[in-house]
């Protein structure tokens, strides 16, 4: 496997060390990753922001650094403004994907990741995932004519199962559509993880790695001298190793099954131990010490 870093962990979002693109590669280039996956949107790269001409000259500075374009990260959800018929959502998204496959192609890479759908509750499940499937196609074929990957990580309602994801790609039905399974959904929703691994791992090139603490929640009944369970427990993100979620597992199944792409580092969320720049490089080396007997 390569190593990657997702820059969405210098993003800032969830009260992180914000940095810039460039000081996200300086970060990454440094701790020793061999690669980046890019966050397409603002502050890193939207293309609202950052030309196709931009990127060929980061293509250089990657080069510079050592590292590659592992992949651009879209941010979609496919059934987002249904309830405003006359609002083209889906085009808008299509037309963003595209723009992102231009720019990640100027990058020297060849993969853009998507998300899928939020389900909903006021229109029909199968109206929602022919909206989905059809919107992926239109990505796929967007992205194909700059020779370019859709990557679908499952991550959203519509797909996020891996025998519905199997399905969904099925149905697409674009040689250029893979999937990008990611552990964090598998083991919280209780799916076996060495299967899921293995189903997925022929059509794979990349995943996406964090770790987690699952924490139980409970709210007190004083009239009763007792707690009641409250669901979803609550979920924060630990050093690699040292939260729940069973990666040699993982990976193990992933290898024997054939996988040898990018297994891509993230802290979207969080972090247990806070957000300060140092404790950020930290959980980074944490990461590429453990991905070691898989490197």
């Amino acid at each position: 496997m390569k190593t990657c870093l997702f820059t969405v962990t210098f993003a800032g979002s969830w009260g992180q060390q914000r940095l810039s693109l460039e000081a996200s590669l300086d970060e990454a280039a440094g701790l020793g990753f061999d690669g980046v996956e890019i966050m397409g949107k603002r502050p890193h790269l939207s293309p609202l922001d950052v030309s196709e001409d931009d990127c060929r000259r980061l293509a250089d500075g990657l080069a510079e650094r050592g590292l590659s374009c592992a992949a651009v990260a879209a941010y979609t959800n496919f059934t987002g403004g249904m309830g405003a018929a006359e609002v083209p959502f889906v085009e808008m998204q299509v037309a963003y994907v595209g723009a992102l496959a231009r720019r990640a192609a100027a990058l020297g890479g060849d993969l853009v990741r998507i998300f899928t759908a939020y389900e909903r509750d006021d229109a029909p499940v199968i109206d929602q995932w022919r909206r989905t499937v059809d919107a992926v196609r239109q990505c796929a074929d967007r992205a194909g004519e700059c020779g370019v990957t859709i990557g679908v990580q499952n991550h959203h309602d519509l797909g996020v199962d891996t025998k519905m994801l199997a399905e969904l790609i099925h149905e697409v039905d674009r040689p250029n559509v893979i999937p990008m399974l990611d552990l964090w959904s598998v083991y919280l929703r209780g799916e076996d993880v060495a299967a899921a691994a293995r189903a997925m791992a022929p059509r794979m090139r990349f995943t996406t790695a964090a770790d987690y603490v699952v924490l139980p929640r409970s709210r007190a009944r004083p009239g009763v001298s007792n707690y009641q369970a409250v669901e979803p427990p609550l979920v924060l993100a630990a050093a690699m190793g040292e939260g729940e979620l069973p990666y040699a597992t993982f990976f193990d199944a992933l290898v024997e099954a054939g996988f040898d792409g990018w297994a891509s580092y993230e802290m979207c969320w969080p972090t247990r131990d806070g957000g300060d720049l140092e404790t950020l490089r930290g959980y980074c080396r944490r990461y590429l010490e453990f991905m070691k007997p898989w490197r």
